[in-house]
């Protein structure tokens, strides 16, 4: 739009929003009887005095601007009065925000960050009369136009200089603002042909969102935001949230209103239980002006989100796609999870005309992490949908890496030092509390991540001890020996067809005179702690058939001069067949017929592919493998296992440390 079109419709706008029972001062009233926020425009004798004045030539912009119009008033919110040939002068340094800036600076500074430091130093000032607010324009910041950015500072803002990269986009910006402002006047009828325009862009951007042109709506949803159309955020936050920015995204007034409160409130409400160091009053205040029956319903899902039983559902086919995906998510099997739910995306239905897609699915405690992954939240929104056609996108990428040869590539950031697993055959995972679960374990936790059940079953009380901390953890925390090895918070899922795992990150280190391979009770043996199977020192009588079950235990080298352990263990029908224990490149150990797809010489030693390698035989003698991301970023259930060590023999030395707290706890090591 060229400048005397624009600066036209601006101050009509102006104009047409005054409030009849505000009284303007001498020269707002002038501005309100000509329709117009300018002034006559400047002649080329004035503009050739000025730039011999400042001994410049103006940017290109500007000077277009001031032959429309030399000067303006009302440059948005905060800027009274905006210079023309007659106030614009040379700034040095206003206020000292250069000094203050270049303070900040250091040697990994970016360039934009030097930028906006220097340009105080030696700029044109527009500001003529503002709200403690200053707006420059420097020649040291110059495109290959020859346009000289604009920088607007605010003392009441808090935030660093705004960045404009010409005075025509600064101007345009101070528009957006006036229109926002306006837009948010409690009471204020503001309807023009700008406001007609983004409210129908705002409508077209919903079409293309539906349609899986989502980026497209992103930007003009953005810029429709930024002029404050009411209708905007709420599609807007939506689209934030599944790209994975959800800050401040809170969905504004839509998430209060009753037709969305149930989706977008426990996207609210699952954020405030993750915060932690929220109080319950930021989550009350949030409801000032809601309905009672909307407060009603953000109480009921706080409780869900804190207890852990909210699950998202939704209406016909892709309601049921999305109980499908979770009995797979809860498991561990997210990629499975996502194949169900993208293949149901086209069926899925808004809850009205202001819902873009299933966002509500973030909330979830399963297919949360399913959906939270950002490139399936594009994928998500790239899928036509709600009846709508357009272009597939293509597949987003499993996140888990078939088999089990990860886990020796996994650093300490992911798994904490080293790992141990137990996999069972022919069980179903809730049924591995009854196998492996510690006494008094009656089934699982959860769901909940690792961080949460590490803290809740009480991981840093040292060996055997589950101090947990809730109700549901307490009833099953029973007070352990000092010698046992309990994983307190071992993740619980399926490890392919037929299989489900234990899992446990971060483990004691490996002890192979009291170690009891757990794979002898999981396959169907006694749980006698005192039997020969228990102790790790033979085979039991009997078995011969029945589930089979795999325990696998790495442990890396504690210090110099103590290599890493690395331990198999495989059994059935209560029975164990074969184990080896490898430290180091030696094998240390092995019992009974190990087959010659796992024999440890194989991958230890020179020119061997050492843990990985072995690994990946498992995996592939097995058919089994481990999800990488619900172990290392997502939710799972968890449990509290028996005892992976015996008790000490009569006569067989072992240390206690008992350290004493401050209030008089006490606790072994």
């Amino acid at each position: 739009m060229a400048w005397r079109d624009f600066l036209e419709r601006w101050s009509a706008e102006w104009a047409g929003a005054w409030d009849p029972e505000q009284s303007p001062g001498e020269r707002d009233r002038e501005a309100l009887r000509e329709r117009w926020l300018g002034s006559p425009g400047a002649d080329r004798a004035r503009m050739a005095a000025v730039e011999e004045r400042l001994g410049c030539r103006l940017p290109p912009s500007y000077r277009a601007f001031l032959e429309v119009s030399d000067g303006w008033r009302h440059a948005g919110g905060f800027v009274s009065v905006l210079a023309g040939t007659g106030e614009i002068r040379w700034s040095e340094d206003v206020a000292g925000l250069g000094r203050a800036l270049r303070e900040e600076l250091d040697e990994d500074s970016p360039r934009e960050e030097v930028l906006a430091a220097a340009v105080w130093e030696r700029a044109l000032r527009l500001d003529v009369e503002s709200d403690a607010t200053y707006v420059v324009m420097g020649p040291d910041d110059v495109d290959a136009a020859g346009e000289w950015a604009v920088y607007v500072w605010a003392g009441w803002r808090a935030a660093p200089p705004e960045r404009y990269g010409s005075f025509r986009e600064f101007m345009e910006a101070m528009h957006r603002e006036f229109h926002s402002l306006e837009s948010g006047r409690s009471g204020t009828a503001f309807v023009n042909d700008t406001t007609r325009e983004q409210d129908a862009a705002v409508e077209e951007a919903r079409l293309a969102a539906l349609r899986g042109r989502y980026e497209r709506a992103e930007t003009v949803l953005k810029e429709a935001l930024a002029y404050g159309r009411p209708r905007a955020r709420g599609l807007y936050d939506q689209i934030r949230r599944l790209t994975g920015h959800a800050y401040s995204a809170d969905f504004d007034r839509l998430a209060f209103d009753p037709v969305y409160a149930p989706e977008l409130l426990a996207v609210l409400a699952a954020d405030h239980v993750r915060d932690s160091w929220k109080d319950d009053e930021a989550w009350t205040g949030l409801f000032r002006g809601a309905g009672e029956a909307v407060r009603e319903l953000g109480a009921s899902l706080l409780g869900q989100m804190r207890d852990g039983t909210y699950r998202y559902t939704a209406e016909g086919p892709f309601g049921r796609a999305v109980e499908e995906a979770r009995e797979q998510a809860r498991w561990g099997r997210t990629d499975e999870a996502w194949r169900i739910l993208r293949a149901a995306l086209p069926r899925w239905r808004p809850l009205g005309p202001e819902h873009l897609a299933p966002v509500g699915l973030l909330a979830d405690p399963f297919l949360g992490q399913v959906c939270g992954i950002p490139e399936r939240g594009r994928e998500s929104l790239a899928t036509p949908r709600a009846g709508e056609t357009g272009d597939v996108p293509v597949p987003a990428a499993d996140v888990d890496p078939p088999g089990l040869a990860w886990l020796a590539d996994a650093d300490d950031g992911e798994l904490g030092a080293g790992y141990r697993f137990v996999l069972v055959e022919a069980v179903r995972p809730d049924e591995l509390p009854e196998l492996l679960g510690a006494e008094g374990v009656s089934g699982l936790r959860g769901p909940q991540s690792r961080f949460e059940a590490l803290f809740r079953a009480g991981r840093g009380a040292g060996p055997g001890r589950a101090e947990a901390s809730g109700a549901a953890e307490a009833s099953e925390a029973t007070e352990a020996a000092y010698w046992e090895d309990r994983a307190v918070a071992a993740v619980v899922g399926l490890a392919g067809e037929g299989w489900s795992f234990v899992f446990d990150g971060r483990p004691q280190p490996f002890d192979a005179q009291r170690f009891v391979s757990p794979a002898v009770v999981a396959s169907g043996g006694a749980p006698d702690e005192g039997s020969a199977a228990a102790g790790g020192g033979g085979a039991v009588p009997g078995g011969g058939g029945g589930r089979r079950a795999v325990v696998v235990w790495s442990s890396p080298a504690a210090r110099p001069g103590r290599p890493g352990v690395f331990h198999l263990s495989v059994a059935q029908g209560g029975e164990e067949r074969y184990a080896f224990t490898v430290r180091g490149a030696e094998t240390a150990e092995r019992r009974g017929d190990v087959p010659e797809s796992l024999d440890p010489d194989r991958f230890f030693g020179s020119g061997g592919t050492g843990e990985a390698g072995l690994l990946d035989a498992v995996a592939g003698e097995f058919g089994v493998g481990l999800p990488r991301f619900t172990l290392t970023r997502g939710r799972a259930y968890t449990l509290t296992t028996r005892s992976w060590t015996r008790p000490p023999e009569p006569g067989e030395p072992m240390a206690v440390l008992r350290f004493v707290r401050s209030r008089g706890a006490a606790r072994d090591a």
